[in-house]
């Protein structure tokens, strides 16, 4: 059992690197329909850590099965 306190809420640090995440838009940008698992075992980190980085770092969700910017343009809507 754990009696010292210690920070518990959010990210770990050690795994919300600037490289991380680096790595992750570079896996995204390669290959939009890549798995949140797939790019976890290539970075050796969990799913979590993943999908934290793509929603709160990177800015970008799901749609239909590609990752693309949250924020979409008028023009990009229309494509």
């Amino acid at each position: 059992m754990r009696t010292e306190k210690g920070e518990h809420s959010g990210s770990p640090k050690e795994f919300v690197t600037e490289e991380n995440i680096k790595k992750i838009h570079k896996m995204i940008l390669n290959d939009r329909k890549l798995k949140l698992n797939e790019k976890a075992d290539t970075l050796k980190i969990s799913t979590e850590r993943v999908h934290h980085i793509i929603h709160e770092y990177l800015g970008v969700r799901k749609l239909c099965v590609k990752w693309v910017p949250r924020e979409l343009t008028f023009d990009q809507k229309q494509r």
